[in-house]
C-alpha cells in the first residue's frame, strides 16, 4: 500500500508550530514577493535548498530575518498599513468565512475583519518539511517528497494489509507528537489514487481506497480532481462528454489513442499504473519570478532581468547541471503576457546566460507597456539529454565558465550577492 500524506494548511501550520495562539481562530499566510533582491546594495542573499521533490522551489533568503520580512507587507507612512499582496494558505477557520488561496489580501480583511495575516516564513516551511522527511525515512523503507507538503510512501511487505490503519493512526500521532502537524493521510495500492484519497481525509484524517474499491470511488469524481489533468485534457475529454472519473474509465480506447501520455494517464485513473515511489533525481528545469508593482523603465526591468538570471546561475551551479534552454516570461499591468524560449547548445556561464535573456528580453518587451512580473527559467539540461555542446564558442565559453565557478565559491562562502553586475547596481 502506498501512502500519501499531505500537511493540512502547511504555512499556517507551520506558523502555528511557533505561536499557540494562532490555534483555532482564521489566519492566512500572504504577501507579496520577496523583492530584497532588487536591492541596488548588498543584503546577503543566500539560498535554502535542502529539500527534493518535483514541485519544491528554493527559496532565496538574506541574513537579516525581519528586514527580509517586512517586504511582504507595505507600509506607506501615513499611520496605516496598505496590506498588498495575495493569500497564500488560508487557515480552516478562514475558509469558513470565504477566503480562499489566490484571493486579495483586502478582500481577504473584507471577507474576515478578524483574520490574521502572517508574513510568509519559507525557511521555517522548509526546515520544517526537511524534518518530517528524515522523520518519515524512519517510519518507511521508501519515501519520495511530492511537493514542500506532500510526501508518498510505499508500506509494501512493511505493513501488514490488516495493520494499515492502525499503522497510518500511530503515524499521524508521531507527527503531530514531534511536529506539532497536523497531517492527512490518502492510502492506496495505486500511487495516484493514494494522492487523490487524501482529499477525502482532509481536514486531519485517513482514507483508505482498496483495490476492489477503486471504480467505486472514482465513479463520481470530477476528471478535474485527479491529479495530472489540467485545463486541457479537460477541454479535450469535455469533447467526448467525459465529465467524470467513472465515465473516463470507460472510454480506454480513447485514451490509447493518445499514445503513451494517454495510455498512461488511464492507467492511473483506473489504478493499474504500477508506478512506485522515486527517489530524487536530477531536476528538469530551474526557475524564479518575481511580481511587483508596475515598472515601466525599460532599464529597470532588464536590471532586475539580470539580477533574476544570477539567481538562476547561483542554482545551476548548485546542482551542477548545464542547462541549453532558456526562457523568458513578462506579465504586464494590462494583463497582456508575452513569453518566448531559445534553446543554444553552449557551455554554461554567468555571462551566456545573462546576455541570452537580455536578446529574449530585448525581443519580446514593449516598451509601451508596464511590467509586473517577470519569470526566467532554463531547462534542456546537456547531462540529461547527452547533447553534443558547440564547439564553435568552446574556448571562450570554457573561459568564462571557469570565472562564474570562481564567483560560485564567493557567493557560496559569503552571499549571492557579493559580485554583481554594473548594470546590476
Amino acid at each position: 500500500m502506498i501512502f500519501h500524506i499531505d500537511i493540512d494548511t502547511f504555512f499556517v501550520s507551520a506558523h502555528r508550530t511557533i505561536d499557540i495562539s494562532l490555534n483555532n481562530r482564521p489566519v492566512a499566510v500572504g504577501g507579496r514577493s520577496n523583492l530584497k533582491i532588487f536591492d541596488k546594495n548588498k543584503v546577503g542573499i543566500k539560498l535554502f535548498d535542502s529539500n527534493s521533490g518535483a514541485f519544491v522551489n528554493p527559496v532565496f533568503y538574506n541574513d537579516q530575518k525581519k528586514d527580509f520580512n517586512r517586504f511582504f507587507l507595505d507600509t506607506p507612512g501615513n499611520g496605516k498599513d496598505k496590506v498588498r499582496g495575495s493569500v497564500v494558505t488560508p487557515s480552516y477557520e478562514a475558509k469558513a468565512t470565504g477566503v480562499k488561496t489566490g484571493m486579495p489580501l483586502a478582500k481577504a480583511l473584507r471577507f474576515c475583519p478578524d483574520i490574521k495575516i502572517l508574513i510568509p516564513d519559507y525557511v521555517l516551511y522548509h526546515d520544517l518539511s526537511h524534518k518530517l522527511h528524515i522523520f518519515l525515512t524512519t517510519m518507511f523503507p521508501e519515501v519520495e517528497q511530492f511537493s514542500i507538503d506532500e510526501f508518498f510512501c510505499d508500506a509494501g511487505g512493511w505493513v501488514k494489509d490488516d495493520e494499515v490503519f492502525s499503522f497510518a493512526k500511530r503515524l499521524k500521532a508521531l507527527i503531530w507528537q514531534k511536529f506539532s502537524l497536523p497531517v492527512s493521510i490518502g492510502i492506496s495500492s495505486a500511487k495516484w489514487i493514494a494522492k487523490l484519497a487524501t482529499k477525502y481525509a482532509k481536514p486531519n484524517g485517513i482514507y483508505i481506497v482498496e483495490k476492489n474499491q477503486i471504480y467505486d470511488f472514482i465513479e463520481n469524481i470530477p476528471i478535474d480532481s485527479f491529479p495530472g489533468i489540467g485545463r486541457g485534457y479537460k477541454k479535450r475529454l469535455s469533447r467526448y462528454f467525459i465529465t467524470t472519473l467513472g465515465e473516463a474509465s470507460r472510454r480506454r480506447e480513447l485514451f490509447y489513442n493518445w499514445k503513451k501520455p494517454g495510455i498512461q494517464l488511464y492507467r492511473r485513473i483506473i489504478g493499474e499504473d504500477n508506478e512506485g515511489i522515486s527517489y530524487k533525481s536530477g531536476r528538469k528545469s530551474i526557475g524564479i519570478s518575481r511580481t511587483f508593482d508596475p515598472i515601466c523603465s525599460r532599464d529597470e526591468i532588464l536590471r532586475r532581468v539580470y539580477i533574476l538570471a544570477r539567481h538562476i546561475v547561483f542554482i545551476v551551479f548548485r546542482h551542477k547541471v548545464n542547462p541549453t534552454g532558456y526562457f523568458l516570461k513578462l506579465s504586464y499591468e494590462s494583463g497582456a503576457r508575452v513569453k518566448s524560449a531559445l534553446t543554444v547548445d553552449r557551455i554554461f556561464s554567468e555571462t551566456l546566460c545573462k546576455n541570452l535573456f537580455k536578446n529574449i528580453f530585448e525581443n519580446i518587451h514593449n516598451p509601451n507597456e508596464c511590467v509586473i512580473k517577470i519569470t526566467l527559467s532554463v531547462g534542456g539540461f546537456s547531462s540529461n539529454n547527452l547533447k553534443t555542446l558547440s564547439l564553435i564558442e568552446f574556448q571562450k565559453d570554457h573561459e568564462h565558465n571557469t570565472l562564474t565557478n570562481v564567483m560560485q565559491t564567493l557567493r557560496e562562502k559569503y552571499s549571492l550577492d557579493i559580485i554583481k553586475n554594473g548594470i546590476e547596481i
